[in-house]
C-alpha cells in the first residue's frame, strides 16, 4: 500500500481544525484523510510545530523548506517523493496516490412514461 506523509505548516493542534477561525481548506481536508483511511490509505501528517523533529530528519522536506521556506507548506510525500506543495490534496488526488478504486454510484434508469401517459 502507497504511503502518503503530508507535512503540515505550523497548526494549533494536529489537524488544525481548532479555534474560533477555522479554515474551511483544513475541514475539507481532515474529512478526505478520514475518508481515505476508512478506504485504505496510510496517510501519515506531521505538524511543523509539533513535530519539527520529523521535518528536519527527512532530507527531501529539509530542503524544501530551505528553498522555499514553511510559507510554502504543505508539503505532500507519496512514497517519499514530492506529489504536491503549497495547498491541501484533493479528494481525488488522495484516491489516486492511494490506489482507492474510484466508486460511482449506479445510474438508476426510471421509465416514467407507460401506455397509460407520461408521470
Amino acid at each position: 500500500m502507497t504511503t502518503i506523509h503530508v507535512f503540515d505548516p505550523a497548526l494549533c493542534c494536529s489537524t488544525g481544525i481548532c479555534g474560533v477561525q477555522v479554515d474551511q481548506a483544513l475541514v475539507t481536508f481532515a474529512a478526505d484523510v478520514d475518508w481515505a483511511k476508512k478506504n485504505g490509505a496510510q496517510i501519515e501528517r506531521m505538524n511543523l510545530a509539533q513535530q519539527p523533529l520529523a521535518f528536519a530528519e527527512n532530507a527531501t522536506v529539509r530542503s524544501f523548506l530551505e528553498r522555499s521556506g514553511p510559507e510554502a507548506l504543505p508539503l505532500i510525500l507519496v512514497e517519499g517523493e514530492v506529489a504536491l506543495a503549497g495547498r491541501y490534496p484533493t479528494r481525488t488526488e488522495l484516491a489516486r496516490w492511494a490506489g482507492i478504486a474510484k466508486s460511482f454510484s449506479p445510474k438508476i434508469d426510471v421509465v416514467c412514461c407507460t401506455d397509460a401517459g407520461c408521470c
